[in-house]
């Protein structure tokens, strides 16, 4: 059966509390270096803590029934500092392991000296480590907490700025400059947009975390900081598995909602099988056919009057006339090169183009109204309308 403490026992404790507190303090400073430096309100914080916990602790030698709770609260609080700071718990948990190391060290002395018993002193310390863990564990807490508001906290700012990032109008460098540096997203001199389909597999939603993404949004977006400059090589293949994608033109901060509308464009292009499926697209590499598309309606009033003629004829006369006069413009009149993009002979590109200026009364072979010729045949051939559908 254990027997009471020595009555004498809390008398003694508190007579050396005082000095037992400062030896614990200057152990920290010279042990603890994120104590010892010029923030001299941090290093207060953290020795009225050591000397509430030792005070807690002699008082429970005479109350073992103590209530811990503002103790721990204390120290949670702390936990939820070193968060706030951006620091980790290491040098709060070397501050208690110190103070522990020194309270022991005088036990001992003071058992040898008064003449304490081994049970004594065993329970003195088995009461201290208890202690000691249980603030431990309350500054966990309490930086675990506080860790996780920051996040929810950080991930807000950062959904507000990457909805800031695509209004139209924006509203400005400044106000988006301010959200970034509270959302601690490093502000790009230029972004890229990019439109996505809904659905993205969730394992290629494992981005870099500079990009800023709306999974949820009618049409999912990314917003991409710098995308053609240094650095993206982690990007890159995991767009490439987000399959299906279309990446809007790289544009300055302030207009994303351009770079966005035209993505969009991209995709609507995608969909109805006019730019590649399954791949990323680049609006850069398109820009005719989406300025077609962004013209569309110009574009079907106006293709009677310019290519008439080749309109009036059956899909399967037409298809392949509009297909080699579009191909032949694009080859820089180059019949050779025209057959060699067709895989057939040079022989049926002349043909066609001898069948075409019959049609057309030679109107094509001027230079003249060329681009907006292949505007119209790229739209016929994108569309289907060649082929008659």
């Amino acid at each position: 059966m254990v027997g009471p403490l020595p009555d004498e026992l809390p008398g003694v404790l508190r007579q050396h509390v005082q000095e037992a507190v400062l030896e614990m303090e200057r152990e920290i400073r010279e042990q603890v270096p994120e104590y010892s430096g010029d923030d001299g309100e941090y290093a207060e914080r953290i020795e009225r803590a050591v000397r509430d916990a030792v005070a807690f602790f002699v008082d429970s030698v005479d109350h073992p029934g103590a209530d811990p709770r503002k103790l721990t609260e204390l120290y949670m609080r702390l936990g939820e500092l070193e968060a706030r700071q951006g620091r980790g718990l290491d040098a709060l948990q070397t501050a208690m392991r110190v103070s522990c190391q020194v309270a022991c060290q005088r036990f001992i002395m003071d058992a040898y000296r008064l003449g304490w018993s081994r049970e004594t002193l065993g329970r003195l310390t088995d009461s201290l480590f208890m202690l000691v863990s249980r603030i431990a564990d309350a500054a966990a807490q309490g930086y675990a907490r506080e860790l996780g508001q920051l996040a929810t906290a950080r991930e807000r700012r950062r959904e507000r700025l990457r909805d800031m990032l695509i209004i139209e109008p924006s509203p400005g460098h400044e106000a988006i400059a301010e959200l970034a540096i509270a959302a601690r997203w490093d502000l790009p001199k230029n972004i890229g947009l990019i439109a996505l389909p809904a659905g993205a597999p969730a394992g290629a939603r494992i981005l870099p975390p500079s990009v800023l993404a709306d999974w949820d949004a009618p049409i999912p977006f990314l917003v991409v900081p710098d995308p053609d400059g240094p650095g993206q090589e982690r990007l890159w293949p995991a767009l490439r598995r987000l399959g299906t994608a279309a990446i809007g033109p790289t544009v300055p901060v302030a207009q994303g909602a351009t770079s966005l509308r035209w993505a969009r464009h991209a995709l609507t292009l995608i969909e109805r099988g006019m730019l590649p499926r399954g791949e990323p697209v680049r609006c850069a590499e398109h820009v005719s056919a989406l300025a077609t598309l962004a013209a569309e309606e110009l574009v079907g009033a106006t293709a009677g009057a310019v290519l008439g003629p080749l309109l009036d004829l059956p899909p399967t006369r037409r298809q392949p006339l509009a297909e080699t006069l579009l191909t032949y413009l694009q080859s820089g009149d180059n019949a050779v090169v025209a057959a060699e993009r067709l895989h057939i002979h040079e022989q049926t590109v002349r043909y066609r183009l001898r069948r075409i200026h019959e049609l057309t009364g030679g109107r094509f072979s001027e230079l003249d109204g060329r681009l907006d010729v292949m505007l119209l045949l790229s739209w016929l051939v994108r569309t289907g309308r060649a082929e008659g559908r």
